[in-house]
């Protein structure tokens, strides 16, 4: 079993923040960190594996959520863990599928690759007025959280998760989340 083990370990992403004004000029870059791979990912792989029962499917959306307020002060957000089963806010807000740029990359490079590789990228970006916050639920449009989700028998789980410094998105505000997934 202990080989087992070492193999899922290698299962990794990292992720960017790039938030831009309203004229397209950066206002902050986050660099890059890492991310947490979470357990209900490694069962959706494994259900691909298998042969997907009907209802398994991979990347269906980016969920941003508000996080708490509470992660503003010292010592920060707390780290996530492999054990998270969805977003501590209860309703985020969902980039559809449809709305991301998956690719896969290359193996010896960072471009991206027409064929398939054990590398992904997805591309988010939430353009000005997105999320549609301060809403009934969200006192202010501050990100500190998100994570994508799939689909395993027909219901949304949580891929990986990440909680980070407060981003605050105002409405004429992008910002350009770039995501990348080793396998």
């Amino acid at each position: 079993m202990l080989n087992t083990d070492v193999v899922t370990a290698n299962v990794q992403g990292m992720y960017r923040d790039v938030l831009r004004d309203a004229g397209g000029r950066v206002r902050w870059d986050g660099g890059w960190h890492k991310n947490a791979i979470v357990t209900n990912c490694r069962r959706l792989l494994a259900s691909f594996m298998r042969g997907a029962p009907t209802g398994t499917l991979g990347i269906r959306g980016l969920q941003v959520g508000a996080g708490l307020a509470a992660w503003d002060q010292p010592p920060g957000p707390p780290p996530p863990t492999a054990g998270q089963v969805a977003l501590v806010d209860l309703q985020p807000f969902t980039v559809s599928v449809n709305n991301l740029q998956i690719d896969f990359l290359a193996l010896t490079s960072d471009s991206v690759s027409n064929d398939p590789t054990n590398r992904l990228q997805i591309v988010a970006t939430l353009g000005p007025g997105v999320p549609s916050w301060p809403d009934a639920n969200h006192a202010t449009s501050t990100l500190r959280e998100f994570g994508l989700v799939g689909e395993l028998n027909g219901a949304t789980v949580l891929i990986n998760y990440v909680t980070h410094p407060a981003i605050v998105k105002d409405l004429t505000s992008r910002l350009e989340r770039t995501i990348w997934l080793v396998f």
